[in-house]
Protein backbone atom coordinates (compact mmCIF):
# COMPACT_ATOMS: atom_id res chain seq x y z
CA UNK A 1 0.00 0.00 0.00
CA UNK A 2 1.46 3.32 -1.12
CA UNK A 3 0.15 6.71 -0.04
CA UNK A 4 0.83 9.96 -1.85
CA UNK A 5 -0.09 13.51 -0.89
CA UNK A 6 -0.62 15.85 -3.85
CA UNK A 7 -0.81 19.56 -3.03
CA UNK A 8 -2.10 22.18 -5.48
CA UNK A 9 -1.75 25.86 -4.60
CA UNK A 10 -3.44 28.97 -6.00
CA UNK A 11 -3.65 32.58 -4.81
CA UNK A 12 -6.87 31.99 -2.81
CA UNK A 13 -6.71 28.38 -1.62
CA UNK A 14 -4.66 25.21 -1.34
CA UNK A 15 -6.04 21.77 -2.29
CA UNK A 16 -4.75 18.58 -0.65
CA UNK A 17 -5.45 15.21 -2.26
CA UNK A 18 -4.51 12.00 -0.42
CA UNK A 19 -4.08 9.00 -2.72
CA UNK A 20 -3.94 5.36 -1.66
CA UNK A 21 -2.49 3.17 -4.41
CA UNK A 22 -3.43 5.91 -6.88
CA UNK A 23 -7.04 6.15 -5.70
CA UNK A 24 -8.33 9.39 -4.17
CA UNK A 25 -9.39 8.80 -0.53
CA UNK A 26 -9.31 12.30 1.02
CA UNK A 27 -9.69 15.82 -0.36
CA UNK A 28 -9.15 18.98 1.71
CA UNK A 29 -9.27 22.66 0.84
CA UNK A 30 -7.59 25.41 2.87
CA UNK A 31 -8.90 28.87 2.00
CA UNK A 32 -6.93 32.01 2.79
CA UNK A 33 -9.97 33.66 4.37
CA UNK A 34 -10.62 30.72 6.72
CA UNK A 35 -9.97 32.00 10.24
CA UNK A 36 -11.56 29.17 12.23
CA UNK A 37 -9.77 25.86 11.89
CA UNK A 38 -10.15 22.95 14.28
CA UNK A 39 -7.37 23.34 16.87
CA UNK A 40 -7.16 27.16 16.80
CA UNK A 41 -7.08 28.77 20.28
CA UNK A 42 -8.72 32.16 20.94
CA UNK A 43 -8.76 34.56 23.86
CA UNK A 44 -12.38 35.65 23.98
CA UNK A 45 -15.12 37.02 26.21
CA UNK A 46 -18.30 35.34 27.34
CA UNK A 47 -21.21 37.18 25.78
CA UNK A 48 -24.08 35.40 27.50
CA UNK A 49 -24.41 32.28 29.70
CA UNK A 50 -27.78 30.56 29.11
CA UNK A 51 -28.97 28.44 32.04
CA UNK A 52 -31.64 26.67 29.97
CA UNK A 53 -29.03 25.28 27.56
CA UNK A 54 -26.38 24.94 30.28
CA UNK A 55 -24.07 26.64 27.80
CA UNK A 56 -22.61 30.03 26.97
CA UNK A 57 -22.38 32.01 23.77
CA UNK A 58 -18.87 33.38 23.21
CA UNK A 59 -17.76 36.16 20.88
CA UNK A 60 -14.76 34.78 18.94
CA UNK A 61 -14.99 37.25 16.07
CA UNK A 62 -17.26 35.16 13.82
CA UNK A 63 -20.57 36.55 12.55
CA UNK A 64 -22.37 34.02 14.77
CA UNK A 65 -21.34 33.52 18.40
CA UNK A 66 -19.48 30.32 19.24
CA UNK A 67 -21.22 27.72 21.39
CA UNK A 68 -19.57 26.53 24.65
CA UNK A 69 -21.41 23.78 26.54
CA UNK A 70 -20.85 23.10 30.23
CA UNK A 71 -19.48 19.61 29.45
CA UNK A 72 -16.79 21.24 27.28
CA UNK A 73 -15.47 23.49 30.07
CA UNK A 74 -13.07 20.87 31.41
CA UNK A 75 -12.71 20.03 35.12
CA UNK A 76 -9.94 22.60 35.70
CA UNK A 77 -11.67 25.66 34.24
CA UNK A 78 -11.31 27.58 37.51
CA UNK A 79 -7.52 27.12 37.32
CA UNK A 80 -7.50 28.31 33.70
CA UNK A 81 -9.51 31.44 34.55
CA UNK A 82 -7.16 32.24 37.43
CA UNK A 83 -4.12 31.71 35.15
CA UNK A 84 -5.51 34.06 32.45
CA UNK A 85 -6.20 36.75 35.04
CA UNK A 86 -2.68 36.61 36.50
CA UNK A 87 -0.90 36.45 33.10
CA UNK A 88 -3.01 39.23 31.55
CA UNK A 89 -2.26 41.48 34.55
CA UNK A 90 1.48 40.77 34.26
CA UNK A 91 1.60 39.13 37.72
CA UNK A 92 2.65 35.71 36.42
CA UNK A 93 5.77 35.43 34.23
CA UNK A 94 6.40 31.69 34.58
CA UNK A 95 4.14 29.86 32.15
CA UNK A 96 5.42 26.36 32.98
CA UNK A 97 2.73 25.73 35.68
CA UNK A 98 5.43 24.23 37.98
CA UNK A 99 4.63 26.60 40.85
CA UNK A 100 1.09 27.51 39.82
CA UNK A 101 -1.49 26.73 42.51
CA UNK A 102 -4.44 24.87 41.01
CA UNK A 103 -8.02 25.69 42.00
CA UNK A 104 -10.60 23.09 42.99
CA UNK A 105 -12.14 21.17 40.05
CA UNK A 106 -15.59 22.30 38.98
CA UNK A 107 -18.62 20.09 39.63
CA UNK A 108 -19.19 17.83 36.61
CA UNK A 109 -22.97 18.21 37.03
CA UNK A 110 -22.95 21.95 37.77
CA UNK A 111 -24.61 24.83 35.91
CA UNK A 112 -22.97 27.31 33.57
CA UNK A 113 -24.20 30.41 35.40
CA UNK A 114 -22.38 29.31 38.58
CA UNK A 115 -19.04 29.23 36.73
CA UNK A 116 -19.12 31.88 33.99
CA UNK A 117 -20.47 35.41 33.73
CA UNK A 118 -20.85 37.93 30.90
CA UNK A 119 -17.64 39.72 29.77
CA UNK A 120 -15.40 37.16 31.45
CA UNK A 121 -12.12 36.36 29.62
CA UNK A 122 -11.59 32.73 28.68
CA UNK A 123 -9.24 30.68 26.48
CA UNK A 124 -11.23 28.51 24.07
CA UNK A 125 -10.32 26.09 21.30
CA UNK A 126 -12.26 25.40 18.08
CA UNK A 127 -13.50 21.79 18.05
CA UNK A 128 -15.97 22.17 15.18
CA UNK A 129 -15.71 24.73 12.38
CA UNK A 130 -18.68 26.94 11.43
CA UNK A 131 -21.13 24.76 9.48
CA UNK A 132 -24.20 26.01 7.61
CA UNK A 133 -25.93 28.61 9.83
CA UNK A 134 -24.11 27.61 13.03
CA UNK A 135 -21.11 29.33 14.58
CA UNK A 136 -18.02 27.41 15.73
CA UNK A 137 -18.31 24.81 18.51
CA UNK A 138 -15.62 25.47 21.11
CA UNK A 139 -14.10 23.92 24.22
CA UNK A 140 -12.33 25.47 27.21
CA UNK A 141 -10.39 22.23 27.77
CA UNK A 142 -7.32 23.05 25.69
CA UNK A 143 -5.06 20.55 23.93
CA UNK A 144 -1.95 21.04 21.78
CA UNK A 145 -1.47 18.23 19.28
CA UNK A 146 2.02 17.07 18.36
CA UNK A 147 3.30 14.23 16.23
CA UNK A 148 3.40 11.60 19.00
CA UNK A 149 1.64 13.22 21.96
CA UNK A 150 -1.08 15.71 22.82
CA UNK A 151 -0.33 18.20 25.61
CA UNK A 152 -3.24 19.11 27.91
CA UNK A 153 -2.61 22.18 30.14
CA UNK A 154 -4.12 22.31 33.66
CA UNK A 155 -4.21 18.53 34.00
CA UNK A 156 -2.04 15.74 35.41
CA UNK A 157 -3.62 12.81 33.60
CA UNK A 158 -1.64 10.47 31.29
CA UNK A 159 -3.61 8.35 28.81
CA UNK A 160 -2.61 6.07 25.94
CA UNK A 161 -4.40 5.71 22.58
CA UNK A 162 -6.91 2.85 22.64
CA UNK A 163 -5.70 1.77 19.20
CA UNK A 164 -2.44 0.59 20.80
CA UNK A 165 -3.56 -2.88 21.88
CA UNK A 166 -0.32 -4.37 23.28
CA UNK A 167 -0.48 -4.02 27.09
CA UNK A 168 3.33 -4.15 27.46
CA UNK A 169 3.73 -1.33 24.94
CA UNK A 170 1.07 0.72 26.74
CA UNK A 171 2.87 0.27 30.06
CA UNK A 172 6.24 1.15 28.46
CA UNK A 173 4.87 4.36 26.92
CA UNK A 174 3.16 5.37 30.16
CA UNK A 175 6.42 4.98 32.11
CA UNK A 176 8.33 7.01 29.50
CA UNK A 177 5.79 9.81 29.52
CA UNK A 178 5.62 9.94 33.32
CA UNK A 179 9.42 10.34 33.41
CA UNK A 180 9.37 13.44 31.17
CA UNK A 181 5.93 14.97 31.82
CA UNK A 182 6.09 18.49 33.30
CA UNK A 183 3.98 19.31 36.35
CA UNK A 184 0.62 20.88 35.57
CA UNK A 185 0.28 19.28 32.14
CA UNK A 186 -1.53 16.12 31.11
CA UNK A 187 -0.40 14.01 28.16
CA UNK A 188 -2.30 11.86 25.65
CA UNK A 189 -0.06 9.43 23.77
CA UNK A 190 -1.06 9.09 20.10
CA UNK A 191 -1.17 5.82 18.13
CA UNK A 192 1.90 6.73 16.03
CA UNK A 193 4.01 6.81 19.23
CA UNK A 194 4.01 3.01 19.28
CA UNK A 195 7.61 1.78 19.34
CA UNK A 196 9.11 5.27 19.73
CA UNK A 197 11.93 6.01 22.19
CA UNK A 198 12.07 8.61 24.95
CA UNK A 199 14.21 11.04 22.91
CA UNK A 200 11.53 11.28 20.17
CA UNK A 201 8.76 11.82 22.71
CA UNK A 202 10.86 14.39 24.62
CA UNK A 203 11.52 16.36 21.41
CA UNK A 204 7.80 16.44 20.61
CA UNK A 205 6.99 17.51 24.17
CA UNK A 206 9.50 20.38 24.15
CA UNK A 207 8.12 21.60 20.83
CA UNK A 208 4.58 21.71 22.29
CA UNK A 209 5.78 23.46 25.47
CA UNK A 210 7.46 26.06 23.24
CA UNK A 211 4.15 26.67 21.45
CA UNK A 212 2.35 26.99 24.82
CA UNK A 213 4.90 29.55 26.06
CA UNK A 214 4.68 31.56 22.83
CA UNK A 215 0.89 31.66 23.19
CA UNK A 216 1.03 32.78 26.84
CA UNK A 217 3.38 35.66 25.94
CA UNK A 218 0.64 37.10 23.71
CA UNK A 219 -2.04 37.19 26.42
CA UNK A 220 -1.12 40.48 28.22
CA UNK A 221 -1.49 42.52 25.01
CA UNK A 222 -4.04 40.41 23.11
CA UNK A 223 -7.29 41.99 21.95
CA UNK A 224 -10.60 40.29 22.77
CA UNK A 225 -11.41 38.32 20.70
CA UNK A 226 -8.23 37.26 18.88
CA UNK A 227 -6.46 34.08 17.81
CA UNK A 228 -3.50 33.46 20.13
CA UNK A 229 -2.45 30.06 18.77
CA UNK A 230 -3.15 28.88 15.24
CA UNK A 231 -3.25 25.29 14.09
CA UNK A 232 -0.38 24.29 11.80
CA UNK A 233 -0.95 25.00 8.12
CA UNK A 234 -3.14 22.28 6.60
CA UNK A 235 -0.22 20.52 4.87
CA UNK A 236 1.65 20.14 8.15
CA UNK A 237 -1.44 19.14 10.14
CA UNK A 238 -2.33 16.44 7.57
CA UNK A 239 1.23 15.11 7.70
CA UNK A 240 1.22 15.22 11.50
CA UNK A 241 -1.99 13.19 11.69
CA UNK A 242 -1.72 10.69 8.83
CA UNK A 243 1.95 10.42 7.86
CA UNK A 244 3.59 7.00 8.26
CA UNK A 245 6.08 4.70 6.53
CA UNK A 246 3.59 3.83 3.77
CA UNK A 247 3.93 7.31 2.23
CA UNK A 248 5.86 7.07 -1.01
CA UNK A 249 5.62 10.63 -2.31
CA UNK A 250 4.54 14.21 -1.59
CA UNK A 251 4.18 16.37 -4.70
CA UNK A 252 3.73 20.16 -4.36
CA UNK A 253 3.37 22.78 -7.10
CA UNK A 254 4.15 25.80 -4.90
CA UNK A 255 7.81 26.50 -4.05
CA UNK A 256 7.19 28.21 -0.69
CA UNK A 257 4.86 25.44 0.49
CA UNK A 258 7.38 22.88 -0.78
CA UNK A 259 10.11 24.31 1.47
CA UNK A 260 7.73 24.57 4.46
CA UNK A 261 6.65 20.95 4.06
CA UNK A 262 10.22 19.74 3.61
CA UNK A 263 11.27 21.55 6.79
CA UNK A 264 8.36 20.07 8.74
CA UNK A 265 9.13 16.55 7.49
CA UNK A 266 12.74 17.09 8.53
CA UNK A 267 11.41 17.54 12.08
CA UNK A 268 9.02 14.58 12.23
CA UNK A 269 10.65 12.02 9.89
CA UNK A 270 14.11 13.07 8.60
CA UNK A 271 14.62 9.80 6.71
CA UNK A 272 11.56 10.53 4.55
CA UNK A 273 12.48 14.11 3.62
CA UNK A 274 13.56 13.00 0.13
CA UNK A 275 10.01 11.98 -0.87
CA UNK A 276 8.94 15.67 -0.99
CA UNK A 277 9.15 16.86 -4.61
CA UNK A 278 8.55 20.24 -6.21
CA UNK A 279 6.28 19.70 -9.23
CA UNK A 280 7.08 21.92 -12.19
CA UNK A 281 5.25 21.61 -15.50
CA UNK A 282 3.91 24.25 -17.84
CA UNK A 283 1.91 21.71 -19.83
CA UNK A 284 0.05 19.54 -17.32
CA UNK A 285 -1.46 20.85 -14.04
CA UNK A 286 -0.58 18.71 -11.03
CA UNK A 287 -4.13 17.39 -10.45
CA UNK A 288 -4.39 16.39 -14.13
CA UNK A 289 -1.03 14.62 -13.97
CA UNK A 290 -2.14 12.38 -11.10
CA UNK A 291 -5.64 11.77 -12.52
CA UNK A 292 -7.23 13.59 -9.57
CA UNK A 293 -9.53 15.90 -11.55
CA UNK A 294 -11.11 12.88 -13.24
CA UNK A 295 -11.57 11.10 -9.92
CA UNK A 296 -13.18 14.20 -8.40
CA UNK A 297 -15.67 14.44 -11.28
CA UNK A 298 -16.57 10.74 -11.02
CA UNK A 299 -16.73 10.56 -7.20
CA UNK A 300 -18.81 13.52 -6.05
CA UNK A 301 -22.05 13.18 -7.97
CA UNK A 302 -25.37 11.85 -6.70
CA UNK A 303 -24.61 8.56 -8.47
CA UNK A 304 -21.27 6.81 -7.85
CA UNK A 305 -20.31 3.98 -10.21
CA UNK A 306 -18.46 0.94 -8.90
CA UNK A 307 -16.96 -2.16 -10.48
CA UNK A 308 -19.09 -4.86 -12.15
CA UNK A 309 -21.91 -2.43 -12.94
CA UNK A 310 -22.92 -1.76 -9.34
CA UNK A 311 -23.51 1.82 -8.17
CA UNK A 312 -24.43 3.96 -5.15
CA UNK A 313 -27.06 6.69 -4.87
CA UNK A 314 -26.07 9.28 -2.23
CA UNK A 315 -28.74 11.68 -0.97
CA UNK A 316 -28.04 14.56 1.45
CA UNK A 317 -30.57 16.13 3.80
CA UNK A 318 -30.20 18.53 6.71
CA UNK A 319 -30.84 15.73 9.23
CA UNK A 320 -28.95 12.78 7.73
CA UNK A 321 -27.33 11.17 4.71
CA UNK A 322 -28.85 8.20 2.90
CA UNK A 323 -26.83 5.82 0.72
CA UNK A 324 -28.61 3.26 -1.47
CA UNK A 325 -26.68 0.27 -2.85
CA UNK A 326 -27.73 -0.98 -6.30
CA UNK A 327 -26.52 -4.06 -8.17
CA UNK A 328 -27.17 -2.44 -11.57
CA UNK A 329 -28.26 -4.17 -14.76
CA UNK A 330 -25.53 -6.76 -15.09
CA UNK A 331 -25.00 -10.43 -15.74
CA UNK A 332 -23.41 -12.29 -12.87
CA UNK A 333 -21.77 -15.64 -12.57
CA UNK A 334 -22.97 -16.04 -8.98
CA UNK A 335 -25.22 -19.08 -8.51
CA UNK A 336 -27.98 -17.37 -6.54
CA UNK A 337 -29.38 -14.02 -5.40
CA UNK A 338 -27.71 -14.26 -1.96
CA UNK A 339 -24.24 -14.60 -3.52
CA UNK A 340 -24.94 -11.69 -5.86
CA UNK A 341 -26.11 -9.51 -2.96
CA UNK A 342 -23.05 -10.44 -0.92
CA UNK A 343 -20.64 -9.62 -3.76
CA UNK A 344 -22.23 -6.23 -4.48
CA UNK A 345 -22.47 -5.33 -0.78
CA UNK A 346 -18.76 -6.03 -0.21
CA UNK A 347 -17.81 -3.83 -3.19
CA UNK A 348 -20.17 -1.14 -1.88
CA UNK A 349 -18.79 -1.29 1.69
CA UNK A 350 -15.27 -0.46 0.48
CA UNK A 351 -16.55 2.41 -1.66
CA UNK A 352 -18.78 3.77 1.14
CA UNK A 353 -15.81 3.88 3.56
CA UNK A 354 -13.91 5.85 0.90
CA UNK A 355 -16.84 8.18 0.18
CA UNK A 356 -17.31 9.10 3.86
CA UNK A 357 -13.67 10.22 4.09
CA UNK A 358 -13.61 11.80 0.66
CA UNK A 359 -16.70 13.95 1.19
CA UNK A 360 -16.02 14.27 4.95
CA UNK A 361 -19.64 13.31 5.58
CA UNK A 362 -20.73 13.64 9.21
CA UNK A 363 -23.72 13.19 11.47
CA UNK A 364 -26.08 10.25 10.85
CA UNK A 365 -25.55 8.11 7.77
CA UNK A 366 -28.02 5.34 6.83
CA UNK A 367 -26.87 2.76 4.27
CA UNK A 368 -29.43 0.57 2.50
CA UNK A 369 -27.45 -2.51 1.50
CA UNK A 370 -29.03 -5.20 -0.69
CA UNK A 371 -31.04 -7.57 1.53
CA UNK A 372 -29.27 -10.75 2.63
CA UNK A 373 -31.14 -13.53 4.44
CA UNK A 374 -28.05 -15.30 5.81
CA UNK A 375 -27.03 -13.86 9.23
CA UNK A 376 -23.45 -15.04 8.68
CA UNK A 377 -23.21 -12.92 5.52
CA UNK A 378 -24.53 -9.89 7.40
CA UNK A 379 -21.82 -10.36 10.03
CA UNK A 380 -19.08 -10.73 7.39
CA UNK A 381 -20.30 -7.51 5.75
CA UNK A 382 -20.37 -5.65 9.08
CA UNK A 383 -16.84 -6.78 10.00
CA UNK A 384 -15.54 -5.84 6.54
CA UNK A 385 -17.09 -2.34 6.73
CA UNK A 386 -15.54 -1.80 10.18
CA UNK A 387 -12.14 -2.88 8.85
CA UNK A 388 -12.42 -0.55 5.83
CA UNK A 389 -13.27 2.37 8.13
CA UNK A 390 -10.51 1.59 10.65
CA UNK A 391 -8.16 4.12 8.99
CA UNK A 392 -10.75 6.92 9.29
CA UNK A 393 -9.44 9.59 11.70
CA UNK A 394 -12.95 10.95 12.43
CA UNK A 395 -14.65 9.34 15.42
CA UNK A 396 -17.37 7.01 14.19
CA UNK A 397 -19.68 4.22 15.33
CA UNK A 398 -21.25 1.52 13.15
CA UNK A 399 -24.30 -0.55 14.10
CA UNK A 400 -24.73 -4.08 12.68
CA UNK A 401 -27.08 -4.51 9.69
CA UNK A 402 -30.75 -4.80 10.55
CA UNK A 403 -32.94 -7.51 9.00
CA UNK A 404 -33.88 -4.95 6.37
CA UNK A 405 -30.22 -4.59 5.37
CA UNK A 406 -29.91 -1.08 6.87
CA UNK A 407 -26.62 -0.06 8.49
CA UNK A 408 -26.56 3.04 10.68
CA UNK A 409 -23.33 5.01 11.07
CA UNK A 410 -22.57 8.10 13.12
CA UNK A 411 -19.46 10.01 12.11
CA UNK A 412 -17.95 13.08 13.77
CA UNK A 413 -18.37 16.27 11.79
CA UNK A 414 -15.82 18.97 12.64
CA UNK A 415 -15.73 21.00 9.42
CA UNK A 416 -18.10 21.66 6.51
CA UNK A 417 -18.67 18.72 4.21
CA UNK A 418 -16.71 18.66 0.94
CA UNK A 419 -19.28 19.36 -1.75
CA UNK A 420 -18.13 19.62 -5.36
CA UNK A 421 -20.48 20.45 -8.20
CA UNK A 422 -20.24 17.71 -10.84
CA UNK A 423 -22.95 18.94 -13.21
CA UNK A 424 -22.15 21.45 -15.94
CA UNK A 425 -24.03 23.73 -18.30
CA UNK A 426 -25.70 21.81 -21.13
CA UNK A 427 -24.32 23.06 -24.49
CA UNK A 428 -27.53 21.86 -26.19
CA UNK A 429 -29.88 23.64 -23.78
CA UNK A 430 -29.48 27.24 -22.64
CA UNK A 431 -30.94 26.65 -19.18
CA UNK A 432 -30.20 22.96 -18.63
CA UNK A 433 -27.44 21.02 -16.89
CA UNK A 434 -25.71 17.75 -17.70
CA UNK A 435 -23.32 15.46 -15.88
CA UNK A 436 -19.66 16.35 -16.40
CA UNK A 437 -18.69 15.11 -19.91
CA UNK A 438 -15.76 13.12 -18.48
CA UNK A 439 -18.30 10.78 -16.84
CA UNK A 440 -19.61 9.64 -20.21
CA UNK A 441 -16.42 7.67 -20.95
CA UNK A 442 -16.82 5.65 -17.76
CA UNK A 443 -20.49 4.97 -18.58
CA UNK A 444 -19.70 3.88 -22.12
CA UNK A 445 -16.93 1.56 -20.88
CA UNK A 446 -19.23 -0.01 -18.25
CA UNK A 447 -22.00 -0.58 -20.83
CA UNK A 448 -19.50 -1.99 -23.33
CA UNK A 449 -18.20 -4.52 -20.81
CA UNK A 450 -21.76 -5.68 -20.13
CA UNK A 451 -22.82 -5.89 -23.79
CA UNK A 452 -19.73 -7.82 -24.89
CA UNK A 453 -20.73 -10.66 -22.57
CA UNK A 454 -23.85 -11.31 -24.67
CA UNK A 455 -22.85 -9.99 -28.12
CA UNK A 456 -19.86 -11.02 -30.25
CA UNK A 457 -19.86 -7.73 -32.15
CA UNK A 458 -21.01 -4.26 -31.09
CA UNK A 459 -21.00 -0.89 -32.89
CA UNK A 460 -20.98 2.38 -30.93
CA UNK A 461 -22.81 5.44 -32.26
CA UNK A 462 -21.97 8.68 -30.45
CA UNK A 463 -21.47 12.44 -30.80
CA UNK A 464 -18.47 13.37 -33.05
CA UNK A 465 -16.58 14.99 -30.13
CA UNK A 466 -16.87 11.84 -28.02
CA UNK A 467 -16.07 9.60 -31.02
CA UNK A 468 -12.86 11.55 -31.63
CA UNK A 469 -11.90 11.39 -27.95
CA UNK A 470 -12.31 7.60 -27.96
CA UNK A 471 -10.45 6.86 -31.19
CA UNK A 472 -7.66 9.45 -31.56
CA UNK A 473 -4.10 9.17 -30.22
CA UNK A 474 -2.06 6.13 -29.26
CA UNK A 475 -2.89 4.21 -27.32
CA UNK A 476 -6.47 5.40 -27.78
CA UNK A 477 -9.26 4.35 -25.46
CA UNK A 478 -10.59 2.10 -28.22
CA UNK A 479 -7.15 0.42 -28.45
CA UNK A 480 -7.22 -0.21 -24.72
CA UNK A 481 -10.66 -1.80 -25.11
CA UNK A 482 -9.22 -4.11 -27.76
CA UNK A 483 -6.32 -5.22 -25.53
CA UNK A 484 -8.71 -5.85 -22.61
CA UNK A 485 -11.71 -7.46 -24.33
CA UNK A 486 -9.98 -8.89 -27.47
CA UNK A 487 -12.72 -7.36 -29.66
CA UNK A 488 -12.56 -4.34 -31.95
CA UNK A 489 -15.34 -1.80 -31.43
CA UNK A 490 -16.44 0.17 -34.49
CA UNK A 491 -17.24 3.80 -33.58
CA UNK A 492 -19.56 5.86 -35.80
CA UNK A 493 -19.83 9.64 -35.21
CA UNK A 494 -23.42 10.91 -35.41
CA UNK A 495 -23.96 14.64 -35.99
CA UNK A 496 -27.62 14.41 -34.96
CA UNK A 497 -26.84 13.18 -31.45
CA UNK A 498 -26.83 15.48 -28.47
CA UNK A 499 -23.52 15.98 -26.70
CA UNK A 500 -23.72 13.01 -24.33
CA UNK A 501 -26.01 10.72 -26.28
CA UNK A 502 -24.78 7.29 -27.38
CA UNK A 503 -26.21 3.90 -28.43
CA UNK A 504 -24.79 0.43 -29.00
CA UNK A 505 -25.88 -1.66 -32.01
CA UNK A 506 -25.46 -5.40 -32.61
CA UNK A 507 -24.11 -7.05 -35.82
CA UNK A 508 -27.59 -6.90 -37.40
CA UNK A 509 -27.95 -3.15 -36.81
CA UNK A 510 -30.43 -3.45 -33.96
CA UNK A 511 -30.16 -1.16 -30.92
CA UNK A 512 -28.94 -3.05 -27.86
CA UNK A 513 -31.39 -2.24 -25.08
CA UNK A 514 -30.00 -1.03 -21.78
Amino acid sequence: MNKELIIRSSSDFVDFALLKDGKLIELHKEEEKSNFQVGDIFIAKIRKPVAGLNAAFVNVGFEKDAFLHYHDLGPNLASQLKFIKLVSAGKLKDFSLKTFQFEKEIDKDGTITDILSANQSVLVQVVKEPISTKGPRISAELSLAGRFIVLVPFSDRVSISQKIEDKKEKDRLKKLVLSIKPKGFGVIVRTVAEGKNVAELEKDLQNLLGRWTAMCKKLPTAHHPSKVLGELNRASSILRDVFNDTFSGIQIDDEELYHQTKDYLQEIAPSKQSIVKFYQSNDTPIFEKYNIERQIKTSFGRTVSMSKGAYLIIEHTEALHVIDVNSGNRSNKATNQEDTAMEVNMIAAAEIARQLRLRDMGGIIVVDFIDMSNPENRKVLFDFLREEMSDDKAKHKILPPSKFGLVQITRQRVRPEVNIKTREEDPNNEHGEIEAPILIIDKITADLERHLKTHKKVVLNTHPFVAAYLSKGFPSIRSKWFFEYKKWVKIIPRDAYTYLEYHFYDKDGNVIKE
